[in-house]
């Protein structure tokens, strides 16, 4: 008989194995992330919020020292075509499981770009940009966008998109060559310009920056890899939701799983998996609240989202489907908060999570407030209730 997992056993997983419950806080950014897979990175400030969220002793100092002095972290794009901070160990399931696919999709779109232009012999017009653009790097050791288009003039290529259109625009080709060599792991994004709420990244050649570089594995034996460690953070869960998750196509995704031999479970009707020898049932944990930031991992886990969401969809959410700064109680969502001009951290409850947990969750505004300082983090996504509340 197939076991159900039922709505609060997944909460009880999530509370322990995301870090959130108290006994369960990491004491390093390198376990934050390692626990999660992967921290989400569209918005910079995510990564410091996710990671502040879950330690005893949160800094930004210490984010910023696996990032760039350790570099036991690393920053790149990703499953779905989105940037993540992911630890180095798995940075080439990354890069040889989804950013390969990535590579070569972008590649045959800036080739089709190009076409206007009428430079002969494209594909190794572009692959010499490419070439030369890395030695660049290489003779700077590291350099930001600007300096290498001036290193290689041929990055100022121009090209119009939506050419005719009321929305025509034209630039350079330089940003999407520079993402062509990342997905194709040729460089890494080092340094941020600015303070860690910045988004303009120095860049720097792979195997400088990393011991062997993002290496080259097969790419069926990293997607069996990453899919294993996403379900071991997120399981059980549905297939779709790892399709989501990664950007595969259901193929690569069933083929993964197929490989590791996993456990159909039921979750609540739901059909669902986890890894052989996951599926016994887990202890609830003590009470927990938590202030997560926009884009964190946990909520951007699954595909679906409605056993922790419920009916908040439509306050904490964009149009496009980017979730906001979410407060929780025990594994579900329960109100939003934001950040008002002043930097003090305000939220509003959705519902009742009792009067332990609200006194439990304004301690928690009030600690994110301290932690936050003079720092006023707007997000990159605005939702309903962050733009209410931060005005």
């Amino acid at each position: 008989m197939t076991r159900n997992v039922s709505v609060a056993e997944r909460r009880a997983r999530l509370g322990v194995r995301h870090r959130l419950a108290p006994p369960a806080r990491a004491s390093s950014p390198e376990d934050v992330a390692e626990s999660l897979l992967a921290l989400h990175a569209t918005d910079p400030a995510s990564v410091y919020l996710a990671a502040a969220a879950r330690m005893a002793r949160p800094e930004v100092g210490a984010v910023e020292d696996a990032l760039y002095e350790r570099r036991s972290l690393v920053r790149m794009l990703g499953m779905r075509r989105t940037m993540f901070v992911v630890p180095a160990d798995v940075a080439p399931l990354v890069q040889s499981g989804c950013a390969v696919d990535i590579e070569r999709k972008q590649r045959r779109l800036l080739l089709q770009h190009l076409e206007q232009t009428g430079i002969p012999g494209l594909d190794r017009w572009l692959r010499d940009v490419e070439d030369a653009t890395v030695r660049a790097l290489e003779a700077r050791g590291t350099a930001h966008a600007t300096q290498l288009a001036e290193d290689v003039p041929r990055l100022r290529t121009e090209i119009v998109m939506a050419r005719g259109k009321p929305y025509e625009s034209r630039g350079y080709i330089t940003n999407r060559v520079l993402v062509l060599l990342a997905v194709s792991g040729r460089i890494v994004r080092g340094r941020p310009r600015g303070t860690w709420l910045s988004t303009q990244y120095e860049w720097a050649p792979a195997d400088k920056w990393l011991p062997g570089g993002l290496g080259d594995l097969d790419p069926d034996t990293a997607r069996v890899e990453l899919a294993r460690r996403w379900l071991g953070t997120f399981g059980p869960a549905q297939v779709s939701d790892l399709v989501w998750w990664t950007g595969w196509t259901a193929r690569q995704a069933r083929q993964a799983l197929a490989a590791l031999g996993t456990v159909a479970v039921e979750m609540d009707g739901i059909p669902g998996v986890v890894l052989a020898g996951d599926a016994d049932p887990v202890p609830e944990p003590e009470p927990w609240v938590a202030l997560l930031p926009a884009l964190d991992p946990t909520a951007m886990g699954w595909a679906e989202r409605g056993w922790f969401v419920g009916a908040h969809r439509a306050a904490l959410f964009d149009r496009t489907g980017n979730i906001g700064p979410t407060v929780w109680s025990d594994g579900r969502v329960v109100g939003g908060w934001a950040q008002r001009p002043d930097g003090e951290v305000v939220v509003r409850l959705l519902e009742d999570p009792g009067t332990e947990a609200a006194a439990a969750i304004e301690a928690e505004a009030a600690r994110l407030t301290a932690w936050l300082g003079d720092t006023v983090v707007v997000p990159r996504f605005r939702t309903p209730v962050e733009k209410e509340l931060s005005s």
